[in-house]
């Protein structure tokens, strides 16, 4: 999720998109976030179910690709860690764009954070 990205103003019906004001689409309202370290531990099932099937199915390249990329960008290794991670940040009740920019970017201080996340602007 690259954060600095989502700042442009987009019209969606009568409101406009603004991550820097935390505003979203509807679609959004009853959606949740993962972080990168999550869609990697879905994407390991995924592919180790596939693995130990009778009919392996080739992976798409899109699939590898993404794979790939939260492998890169996984900043936790296991289930643990990432729960430990989740309840500590949900008790700071941010945002759940803010709590899962915030564990995939993993800014070194305030400073940096206020410049990724648009909404701590």
């Amino acid at each position: 999720m690259a954060a600095g990205a989502c700042s442009t103003n987009t019209s969606v019906g009568d409101v406009e998109e603004d991550a820097s004001q935390l505003l979203f689409p509807k679609e959004f309202e009853s959606s949740e976030t993962l972080l990168n370290s999550e869609v990697h531990m879905l994407l390991e099932h995924r592919k180790q179910q596939n693995e130990s099937a009778e009919d392996e199915q080739e992976l798409s390249e899109v699939f590898m690709k993404t794979l790939n990329y939260t492998a890169r960008f996984s900043r936790f290794k296991n289930r643990e860690t990432i729960t430990a991670v989740r309840s500590l940040l949900l008790q700071k009740k941010l945002h759940k764009f803010e709590l899962a920019s915030l564990a995939n970017l993993c800014p070194e201080a305030a400073e940096e954070g206020k410049a990724l996340i648009p909404s701590w602007d």
